[in-house]
């Protein structure tokens, strides 16, 4: 079997899942809604936590959490909250499950509102991909001004846990900016091919 000989960004390392995460999702633009409700409830979950112990937990929430649909999980009520409160396979923190719900219902109201979740969370990079061009893990930042500018749009219309920094890790994830490193073998498949190159203009 041929060793893997390929160049990725650092932060995956060994760890099987997070290496076919990094390669198959993480930067892929997104545009499912029910994904990206997804992406804002795992993103949710791991406040103070490694990204890692939510991708081993990933499937598990997708059961307790009825595949995130947004009208089901709106419609939990205290009994669920308790249920959940029990299952070993989530994170049972009860602010982050409630939080859950709260987003299920302003999602909705949202889009009741909006027309798109979608149409409405790629608006702060004006429709597409913003690709950045960092060397190392530590360029990265932890928020930017789109991604303070969606965390006071989402507190303002009742979502919890999009904070800066957790609506950042949203939009690495969901794609709406590209920040895999510029050596690593994804940075190009999801930048794009570079510019043609222009012929210098010759003088008469």
């Amino acid at each position: 079997m041929r060793a893997d000989t390929k160049k990725r960004c650092p932060w995956p390392g060994e760890d099987r899942l997070s290496v076919i995460y990094h390669d198959e999702e993480w930067g892929v633009p997104v545009h499912d809604e029910t994904k990206l409700f997804e992406f804002l409830v795992l993103d949710a979950a791991q406040a103070g936590l490694s990204w890692r112990t939510i991708l081993h937990k990933r499937e598990n929430y997708r059961e307790a959490f009825d595949g995130f649909d947004p009208e089901k999980i709106a419609r939990y009520d205290a009994r669920r909250v308790e249920r959940l409160l029990k299952n070993e396979g989530i994170v049972r923190n009860k602010l982050k499950i409630e939080s859950a719900i709260a987003n299920a219902r302003a999602f909705l109201e949202l889009k009741s509102e909006m027309g798109s979740f979608d149409r409405h969370l790629w608006s702060f990079v004006g429709g597409t991909t913003k690709v950045n061009a960092r060397k190392a893990l530590g360029e990265i930042p932890a928020q930017t001004s789109e991604s303070l500018a969606m965390s006071k749009d989402l507190s303002r219309r009742g979502f919890r846990f999009v904070g800066p920094t957790i609506c950042y890790a949203f939009m690495q994830a969901a794609g709406l900016v590209n920040d895999h490193l510029i050596d690593c073998f994804r940075y190009r498949a999801l930048a794009g091919p570079p510019p043609p190159s222009r012929s210098p203009r010759r003088h008469r």
